[in-house]
């Protein structure tokens, strides 16, 4: 009969299935789901396994044999690392969204996706907004108060979309293209104002 323990789990082993065990939340919560973060072969019967390991190891009122801990150390392990990959992943997309490149393809996204815009429409937006504000959400004219991409005057108007918008390139855009769609039309309707106006 295999050889069983009914004392305490090891502080050390003990907080890693307890991190285990909230990774897993996190997990789900990040969309990835169980099966992204396990074979095949560790799926439904190995969830439930793992589950009542937990439960006995919170508890400490069951006996669980070693190799099961092993095999829960494992498979916890290997979550922590899958949403620990997950995390750095969100990060450096949301870091990329924040620059001129990322505000493109976003607004790329919206003007097709919202409007209907092209390519053709999408390059006169990238000369206007390139023109405007360099692609930076953060832009700011001192002299008239303009802000953001779109250079919205003044900023506040942008609010309307999103109390995140003096932050959020996304909420300028959706401001920005709302504003060019009432006012001119299309992008590059609004580039030709600019074009002999220098202002849109």
């Amino acid at each position: 009969m295999p050889e069983t323990t009914s004392s305490p789990v090891r502080p050390a082993r003990r907080r890693v299935l307890i991190r285990g065990a909230a990774v897993l939340g996190a997990l789900l919560a990040v969309g990835g789901g169980v099966a992204a973060a396990t074979t095949a072969a560790q799926s439904a019967g190995a969830e439930e396994s793992e589950r009542r390991i937990l439960t006995q190891l919170l508890d400490d009122t069951s006996s669980v044999r070693p190799e099961q801990l092993d095999a829960y150390d494992a498979i916890a392990e290997q979550r922590i690392a899958y949403s620990e990959q997950l995390a750095a992943e969100a990060e450096a997309r949301a870091a990329y969204l924040l620059t001129p490149a990322g505000a493109q393809e976003t607004a790329r996204d919206l003007a097709s996706s919202t409007y209907g815009w092209g390519d053709d429409q999408f390059s006169c937006l990238v000369s206007l907004w390139g023109r405007e504000s360099g692609w930076s959400y953060s832009a700011y004219n001192a002299s008239s108060g303009a802000t953001g991409i779109p250079q919205a005057l003044p900023g506040e108007k942008m609010a309307v979309m999103g109390d995140d918008w003096q932050t959020n390139p996304a909420t300028q855009i959706a401001w920005g293209l709302a504003y060019i769609s009432g006012s001119y039309g299309t992008p590059c309707a609004a580039w030709g104002h600019s074009e002999s106006y220098n202002w849109y």
